[in-house]
C-alpha cells in the first residue's frame, strides 16, 4: 500500500522504491545502518558528511559485517573524485574540506627509535604520511635495548679474573652517556605480552609472558621487520634543534638541525613527532642528603648500574622504592653482605601473578574494574584497594605500607621482594637525614654503619634539550601539554609529544593511541579545540592527577589507563562501541567488558581497523597458557580431586552432625 500511495504510476512502476530508506532498512538487517548519533559524539565532521552529502554505499561499511576501514576515507573524499582542478582546491568544496586540504601535512620528523618513534613510524605510513625518524644510537629499541661500553666489558673481566683479591672487589658501574637511555641486564617487563603488544600485530605465542629485555627487543625488530619501518630511520644522527620556520602561523612547519658523522643538516618537515622519551636524564637530589659531600665510599645514580659483579660482601644502600630501587636491591641481596632500602613513604608491592596464576594485568585492567573504581565512592574503592595489596602480605608488618595509602599511585611489581625482606637479606629504612664517611643516619633516628655503596633509584627529570623552552613546560604541577601531547600555545597543531606519559599499566598500547590519534591531527582528520579550552582541560587534568595520586615528582606523568585510552580512541573514532556489540556480537561484546582491556579492542572499529582484532581478543587466553604448557599432563579424571575432597570433607560434617543428634 505504501508502494501505491508514493508510486501512483503504471505498470512500469511496480518495482519503484525510495532509495534511500531501502537501502536503510537493508542495512538495518545486517547491522550495516550508520549509527549517526553516536557519529555525531565520535566524529562529528564524518556525521556531518552522513547526514548532509551524499547517500554514498561507503556509508553502509563504516560499521558492522563487512566493514571497510576505507569507508571513512571514502566519504571525506568523494568530491575529490568527483571534479578535478589541476590540483587546486575547488571553489565549490565545503570550507571544512578546503581546511582539511590545507592542514595535510607530508613530511614528518620522528624523533628517536624507540617504541614511540617505531609505532610513530608505523602510524605515518598507515596515513600516507612521510616520516624520517633521526636516532642517535646505532639501533632501534630505545630503553629496552641493554648495552655496555667496551670499557665496562673490559673492567668486568678484570674483576672477575681477580675475584678473590678482596683489594680489587670494586662496585661495578658503567658511565652512561648524556642523552642515551640505560637499563640494567636483568630488567624484564611489568606488563604482561597481551598487554603490551601493538593493536595489530600480537606477540608471537611461544613468548614468555612477562619478557626479558632481549625478547622484548626481538618483538621489536619482528614489528620493524614486518612493516619495512628501518628504511626510514637515519642512525647515528642526532637532533640538535627543532624550531618553527618564519612562516609557522600559515604553513605549521619546522626547521629541524640534524648532525651525524660531524656534519650538519637542516631540513623542514611539515610535523615533528618527539618520541626521545623521559628515562634519560637522571634526578640526583643531593643536597637533601647532607654530608654526602664526606661520604668516602661510593654513590651513583641507577641508571649507571648493569649487573651486581663487583657488588660481593658489601653494604649497601639503594634510596628509593620504585620498580628499579626494588628489582636492584633484590638483585644486589644475593651477593652483598647486607642491603638496606630507604624510602620516605613506602609503596604498594605486588606480583606480576594474580588470580590463577594469569597475569595481574589481565584480571586487574578491565572495563568492568574501572567502572566500578569511577562510580562507586572515593572512601569504598580506597578501602577495596587496600584489601587487594594486603592480600598478598600485610605491607605494615613489612614497614612498607604507604604513608599516604589512600593514593592511587602505581605499585611496585615484584616478585621476590617479600622473600628477600623475610630472610633478612633486605631491610627497610625511613628517610635518611645525613651522612657521614662511612655510615647513614636515618629519620627514626637510627643509624647504619659501614655503608660501602649508595644507589640513587630516585628517577628522573624532563628536558628536551632541541625545542625551545616554551614549548614543553614540566613544572611541579605537572606538565602544560593539551593530553599529555600537543603544546596549547601553537598556531598550528603539528607538533606532539609522544611516549610523555605514565599510565597506570602497559606504556605500549597508550603510545600506539597516541601516535595515531596525532597522525591524523597532522592530516587535518582530527582537529583540536581553542588555546583556551586546551589549557582549561591541562588545569583540569593536573587537579584530578594530584587528587588520585598525590604531589610526588614521580606521579607528575601519571595518569588513569583505561580512561586514557578511551579518551584517545573517541577521538580517532576507534573505541569500541559496547551497546552495538552487545546486540551484533554478544560473545565479544562480554569479553570486551569484562575481560582484559587490552589494544586488539582498538582496532575492531574506526580508522586502522584490523580484520583479526576479534580473533585475537578471542583466543588470547591461548597465547597466555601456551609458554606454560610445556609439559604434557594426562587428562584430568571426571572428578576434580579439590571437588572430590569437597564432597568429602561436607560427608563428614553430615556424619558429624548426624552422631552428634544420635
Amino acid at each position: 500500500m505504501a508502494l501505491l500511495n508514493n508510486y501512483r504510476f503504471g505498470q512500469s512502476h511496480t518495482l519503484q522504491t525510495d532509495y534511500i530508506t531501502y537501502m536503510d532498512e537493508l542495512g538495518s538487517f545486517i547491522g550495516a545502518k550508520p549509527n549517526i548519533p553516536w557519529l555525531f559524539l565520535t566524529d562529528p565532521l564524518l556525521a556531518l558528511e552522513v547526514f548532509f552529502g551524499p547517500c554514498s554505499p561507503y556509508q553502509f561499511r563504516l560499521m558492522g559485517p563487512g566493514k571497510w576501514e576505507g569507508a571513512r576515507d571514502a566519504i571525506l573524499t568523494q568530491w575529490n573524485r568527483t571534479h578535478t582542478n589541476n590540483g587546486k582546491s575547488l571553489p565549490w568544496k565545503g570550507s571544512a574540506q578546503r581546511e582539511r586540504e590545507d592542514m595535510m601535512a607530508k613530511k614528518v620528523a620522528v624523533i628517536g627509535a624507540g617504541v614511540s618513534g617505531l609505532v610513530s613510524l608505523k602510524c605515518c605510513v598507515d596515513e600516507g604520511l612521510e616520516p624520517t625518524c633521526f636516532e642517535r644510537t646505532g639501533d632501534i629499541g630505545g630503553l629496552w635495548r641493554f648495552q655496555v661500553s667496551e670499557l665496562f666489558l673490559l673492567l668486568e673481566r678484570v674483576v672477575l679474573l681477580f675475584q678473590g683479591e678482596s683489594q680489587l672487589r670494586v662496585a661495578l658501574v658503567e658511565n652512561v652517556e648524556d642523552g642515551r637511555a640505560s637499563i640494567y641486564r636483568s630488567v624484564i617487563t611489568n606488563t604482561s605480552k597481551e598487554m603490551s603488544c601493538f593493536s595489530d600485530f600480537p606477540m608471537p605465542e611461544d613468548f614468555p609472558n612477562f619478557l626479558h629485555n632481549s625478547k622484548l627487543l626481538e618483538y621489536f625488530r619482528i614489528f620493524a621487520k614486518k612493516f619495512d619501518l628501518l628504511k626510514y630511520i637515519q642512525f647515528q644522527t642526532t637532533v640538535l634543534k627543532v624550531k618553527r620556520r618564519p612562516d609557522f602561523s600559515s604553513s605549521g612547519q619546522w626547521e629541524v638541525v640534524t648532525q651525524s658523522a660531524g656534519k650538519e643538516q637542516s631540513a623542514v618537515f611539515d610535523a615533528v613527532m618527539v618520541c626521545s622519551g623521559h628515562h634519560i636524564l637522571p634526578h640526583i637530589p643531593l643536597q637533601s642528603f647532607p654530608g654526602i659531600e664526606k661520604f668516602k665510599g661510593q654513590y651513583f645514580h641507577s641508571r649507571q648500574y648493569k649487573r651486581p659483579a663487583g657488588f660481593e660482601g658489601k653494604r649497601i644502600l639503594v634510596i628509593g622504592i620504585g620498580n628499579s630501587a626494588s628489582d636492584i636491591a633484590v638483585e644486589l641481596s644475593k651477593e652483598a653482605a647486607q642491603v638496606f632500602i630507604s624510602t620516605r613513604k613506602g609503596s604498594w608491592v605486588m606480583s606480576r601473578i594474580s588470580e590463577e596464576g594469569y597475569p595481574w594485568d589481565m584480571v586487574f585492567h578491565t572495563r568492568f574494574s574501572s567502572m566500578l573504581r569511577n562510580v562507586l565512592p572515593r572512601t569504598i574503592v580506597k578501602w577495596m584497594m587496600e584489601q587487594q595489596m594486603n592480600r598478598w602480605f600485610n605491607h605494615e608488618n613489612y614497614g612498607l605500607q604507604p604513608q599516604n595509602k589512600y593514593l592511587l599511585k602505581e605499585p611496585v611489581l615484584n616478585d621476590d621482594l617479600p622473600s628477600r625482606l623475610l630472610c633478612g637479606a633486605i631491610k627497610v629504612k625511613p628517610r635518611v637525614t645525613g651522612l657521614t664517611e662511612t655510615s647513614a643516619m636515618f629519620e627514626d633516628e637510627t643509624v647504619e654503619e659501614d655503608i660501602d655503596v649508595i644507589v640513587f633509584a630516585t628517577g628522573y627529570t624532563f628536558a628536551f634539550p632541541f625545542l625551545e623552552e616554551s614549548l614543553v613546560e614540566v613544572e611541579d604541577i605537572g606538565v602544560s601539554l593539551y593530553k599529555y601531547m600537543f603544546p596549547p600555545q601553537l598556531e598550528k597543531a603539528t607538533l606532539a609529544c609522544i611516549g610523555l606519559i605514565q599510565p597506570l599499566g602497559s606504556i605500549f598500547p597508550t603510545v600506539e593511541l597516541q601516535a595515531r590519534w596525532a597522525t591524523r591531527v597532522f592530516k587535518g582528520l582530527c582537529s583540536l579545540p581553542s588555546q583556551k579550552a586546551m589549557m582549561e582541560d591541562i588545569v583540569k587534568r593536573n587537579e584530578k592527577r594530584i587528587d588520585l595520586f598525590g604531589t610526588s615528582q614521580s606521579q607528575i606523568l601519571q595518569t588513569n589507563y583505561i580512561d586514557y585510552l578511551d579518551e584517545l580512541a573517541s577521538d580517532i573514532g576507534a573505541k569500541p562501541d559496547l551497546v552495538s556489540l552487545l546486540f551484533q556480537d554478544p560473545k565479544l561484546a562480554v569479553k570486551l567488558y569484562f575481560g582484559p582491556c587490552n589494544s586488539y579492542q582498538y582496532r575492531l572499529a574506526g580508522p586502522g581497523q584490523w580484520e583479526g582484532a576479534r580473533r585475537a581478543i578471542l583466543t588470547q587466553k591461548q597465547r597466555i597458557l601456551k609458554p606454560l604448557k610445556t609439559r604434557s599432563l594426562k587428562a584430568a579424571s571426571a572428578l576434580p580431586a579439590p571437588l572430590l575432597l569437597t564432597l568429602l570433607g561436607l560427608l563428614a560434617i553430615l556424619m558429624a552432625l548426624f552422631f552428634q543428634i544420635q
